[in-house]
């Protein structure tokens, strides 16, 4: 095997690429022998070799004896800060672990399906099982990690940490996570809104980069707002900010789950959605948004009816919001968004019609960058600033 080549670069440059070929193989390994890692980058025995003696002189990774296939083998380890966190995201259907470095970048992760909305000490448990998994498939101690951040499709009480109010989690309604987590896990946990995690991390390193005053749609189960305005996070008075979900557009629509009429979660989010598509024969419909918006883009004149409605009553509503906040960019985000213009160009029109002349300068309305990956490294970037002092 050869080196890694570089070019244009000198000997230096090429020690460097070849050092962060390294560092990459052992963050997504783990531990790993210095065969493994010549396997894993290409490089020759005496290059590994090489760079995991100068790594070592300089504390990146430590080295201790092992074993591989019966022979004694080194086992090379990236030392990680004390400053490494965990992540967990929470969403409807399924639980996310991720181990990060403090700045918000994924050094492993873990997804399992799971039936969040059964109830929040059977999902408390499930995502310490799986931390713990997490953890030892990374070769990680415990000791290494200094906090966890929590991302929940749910407002959450900024003063006492409980879930509030009505969200597709009824059954959580009331209960503290991060207490629940903290007593199992054994480490300080701080838990968010997955919308206001989301629009962090697409303003700090999404398509909202630089931007001040952003809204981001979370479109999914539930339909939730992150808000952005002067670079920080709207919260409001007890944490329920940007809950537009249940924003009435419609006094004869269909009676949402909270108990009122036309909200804009009833042509919006994912269970209300589904159930209105048309069944074709024993083909039945479309079980999933995803499948939905496949759907659309192959000419389901159906689908294609319902994204463009729930897009229509998206800008409606946003359009209040606009002209409230005077937003400068409005991201969309959640499983829906991946319907792209289907449903973004309804969404712009219907919002050119109800929003402020004034508003809609400068105003654009993209597709989020992040995808899934926004709120789990949200989560992360959330735990490490534990320690700091609030904003």
């Amino acid at each position: 095997m050869s080196d890694v080549e570089v070019t244009p670069g000198t000997q230096a440059a090429l020690r460097q690429a070849n050092q962060q070929r390294v560092i990459e193989a052992l963050r997504a390994g783990g531990t790993l022998t210095q065969a493994e890692l010549a396997r894993a980058t290409g490089l020759s025995a005496a290059s590994v070799s090489n760079i995991v003696r100068d790594l070592r002189e300089r504390g990146t990774v430590s080295v201790r004896q092992t074993s591989s296939h019966g022979r004694r083998a080194r086992g090379v380890t990236l030392v990680r800060p004390p400053g490494a966190v965990v992540g967990i995201s929470f969403s409807p259907d399924r639980i996310s672990v991720a181990l990060g470095d403090g700045r918000g970048t994924v050094l492993a992760r873990e997804t399992i399906a799971y039936d969040v909305a059964v109830g929040p000490e059977r999902g408390v448990r499930r995502a310490v099982w799986l931390t713990e998994t997490l953890l030892g498939r990374a070769r990680a101690e415990r000791s290494m990690v200094t906090a966890v951040g929590v991302s929940l499709p749910a407002p959450v009480d900024t003063t006492t940490g409980e879930i509030l109010g009505v969200s597709c989690l009824p059954r959580w309604d009331g209960y503290r996570p991060s207490e629940g987590l903290s007593e199992r896990i054994g480490l300080p946990v701080v838990v968010e809104n997955d919308a206001n995690l989301c629009a962090l991390e697409e303003t700090r390193a999404g398509v909202g980069r630089g931007r001040k005053h952003v809204i981001y749609l979370c479109l999914s189960h539930g339909v939730g707002a992150g808000i952005i305005v002067s670079g920080r996070l709207l919260r409001g008075a007890g944490g329920t900010a940007g809950e537009i979900g249940h924003m009435g557009l419609d006094e004869r629509g269909q009676v949402c789950r909270c108990g009122n009429r036309g909200c804009l979660e009833t042509v919006a989010g994912a269970p209300y959605i589904l159930d209105m598509l048309p069944r074709y024969g024993d083909a039945g419909a479309p079980a999933t948004v995803t499948e939905m918006v496949e759907a659309a883009a192959v000419w389901d004149p159906g689908a294609r009816r319902i994204i463009a409605e729930a897009g229509a009553a998206l800008g409606r509503a946003t359009a209040i919001l606009a002209n409230a906040v005077n937003p400068e960019l409005v991201i969309v985000g959640g499983e829906l968004a991946a319907a792209g213009e289907l449903l973004l160009e309804p969404m712009r029109r219907s919002m050119e019609l109800e929003t402020l002349s004034t508003a809609l300068d400068n105003l654009s309305i993209v597709q989020a960058e992040l995808g899934e990956e926004a709120a789990l490294r949200g989560a992360l970037r959330m735990a490490s600033s534990v320690t700091e002092e609030p904003e």
